[in-house]
């Protein structure tokens, strides 16, 4: 077998991808997308017809409420490709606003159900501020299930899992990119590579807190720069990989093993960890990392977000 069906017999496999004509070759169970991904896709000639159809559609309606209606499309066709779910986030430029963030994500719910799609099979991507956390709690009472995203610290899983959300996104190249970038010369990528890489040391680390204390919360390693990080996460609940490295996958057959094991971790002598705001946001403070990724990330998010505004007015015009 290849790399990607050998994976597939670990973990469950996901397509991070607004493209969704590229799903179909190699069959994962669910899809995730994000205002960048959306962006990158609305701009190629294909999907312009998408988008022009949905904006004259919706033509008279508020800018968010088009830019909702294009993301909820850009889903409902990703899950005629997809037996699963689908990821569509939340406008990240909220993402410090339990309240808005709330409101956003339960009317996304809303366009898909209108459409007739359930709500089992849409996750609402929110970035893991303790304001998106919040947020995510509550949504997961209503029984609206969420993927919390941007997540670089362990302190942003802990706070997840006690909020009983449904799906945590941790990303493992933004890490990685972090990490080498501070090293520099002294950066040796051989010795930092598979099971010693940065990003990939922090999912497994909380893989193994949320099995050891039977936390219920899907891990899904997030953002890799290489397959040799999806490889050292095999048996991770759910992987999420651009079309690029997916492709990279299949061409290989090179053998691949589990790395991760739920059965192991659950005999670790791991200590509970738990965080009040004041904990959370002082163990935030103190990993520089994971501080300065978390806003970059959602800096740029949310500058691809106003270029997709930007798009929509345009075109509604």
């Amino acid at each position: 077998m290849n790399q990607l069906d050998q994976l597939k017999a670990y973990t469950t496999v996901v397509a991070d991808t607004g493209n969704f004509r590229q799903l179909t070759a190699y069959a994962p169970r669910d899809a995730t997308t994000n205002p960048s991904l959306i962006l990158k896709a609305v701009q190629q000639p294909e999907y312009a017809p998408l988008l022009a159809e949905t904006v004259a559609t919706h033509r008279g309606e508020p800018l968010d409420a088009i830019v909702d209606q294009v993301l909820v499309r850009f889903g409902r066709e990703i899950l005629q490709v997809v037996p699963g779910r689908v990821s569509t986030e939340v406008d990240a430029r909220l993402s410090f606003d339990t309240e808005a963030t709330l409101a956003r994500a339960q009317r996304l719910i809303g366009l898909y159900a209108a459409a007739g799609i359930p709500r089992e099979r849409v996750l609402i991507k929110i970035a893991a501020t303790w304001e998106g956390i919040r947020a995510a709690e509550r949504l997961q009472r209503e029984g609206i299930r969420c993927n919390l995203t941007l997540l670089f610290a362990f302190c942003q899983a802990v706070a997840c899992g006690d909020a009983g959300v449904q799906l945590i996104s941790p990303f493992v190249g933004r890490i990685y990119d972090w990490h080498r970038k501070a090293a520099g010369s002294a950066w040796d990528e051989a010795a930092n590579a598979g099971a010693n890489d940065p990003g990939v040391q922090s999912v497994r680390a909380i893989f193994h807190h949320y099995k050891r204390h039977g936390v219920r919360t899907e891990v899904m390693g997030a953002s890799f720069r290489n397959t040799g990080q999806i490889v050292a996460l095999a048996g991770c609940d759910l992987l999420t990989i651009s079309p690029e490295l997916l492709a990279q996958l299949q061409a290989s057959d090179a053998p691949l093993a589990r790395a991760l094991d739920a059965e192991a971790a659950k005999a670790m002598d791991l200590p509970a960890v738990h965080h009040d705001e004041r904990g959370f946001r002082w163990a935030l403070n103190e990993d520089a990392m994971a501080t300065e990724k978390l806003a970059e990330g959602i800096r740029a998010f949310a500058a691809d977000a106003a270029r997709l505004d930007a798009m929509i007015e345009q075109a509604r015009r």
